[in-house]
């Protein structure tokens, strides 16, 4: 196989061929991106997830790996293609995922000046939090230890911000928590923010 000339992308100008080509993009897209959500949540031990997923994986690229194969050799600009598909899939993976926001994270927050107020805060909600004494550069700190979902980021961290906004904070993956205390007042998002609304 030789890679793409100009006289092939020239074929491009052939309906039947572009139309191959955005297939072969389009699926190359779900088939990457699949795999880069299914080996994330892999890491995560989410093996039910992952089996399923790497069901679909593997369906699609042998689908897609069997087409490209069979027209190849006449049309090389599938190459192309393929290659885009696969780059573009890496990428919608691994939005999807941080969207998705899967599995538990561990979350810890340094303030000098709010620590007490911010851990009373986190309770209010429902979020379990441990408190630490340390020492800084610039002198006494608390710590919060939290053990929480990665989707309750999108609340916890704005609110770490509000109270203190000199606040430092340092997220870990979790993957085994032995349990996990959902927050009872965890703010609506998304479209039950708007319902809610109305």
């Amino acid at each position: 196989m030789t890679f793409p000339t100009f006289a092939d992308f020239l074929s491009l100008g052939d309906p039947a061929v572009l139309l191959t080509g955005l297939a072969v993009f389009i699926a190359r897209i779900f088939d990457v991106s699949i795999g880069t959500i299914r080996t994330i949540v892999t890491v995560q031990g989410r093996t039910t997830i992952s089996f399923f997923l790497a069901v679909f994986e593997v369906t699609i690229w042998i689908t897609v790996v069997s087409a490209v194969i069979n027209q190849v050799k006449d049309v090389p600009v599938l190459v192309i293609f393929y290659s885009l598909g696969y780059a573009t899939g890496n990428v919608v993976g691994i939005l999807v995922e941080k969207k998705l926001a899967f599995g538990m994270i561990i979350l810890k927050i340094f303030s000098q000046t709010s620590g007490k107020e911010m851990a009373q805060t986190f309770r209010d909600r429902g979020q379990p939090v441990t408190t630490f004494t340390g020492e800084g550069k610039c002198g006494p700190v608390l710590e919060l230890y939290l053990a929480c979902r990665r989707r309750d980021l999108k609340w916890m961290i704005p609110q770490v911000h509000a109270i203190d906004k000199d606040a430092f904070y340092v997220i870990e993956q979790a993957r085994d928590v032995s349990k996990i205390l959902k927050p009872v007042m965890t703010p609506l998002g998304g479209w039950r923010q708007r319902s809610n609304r109305k």
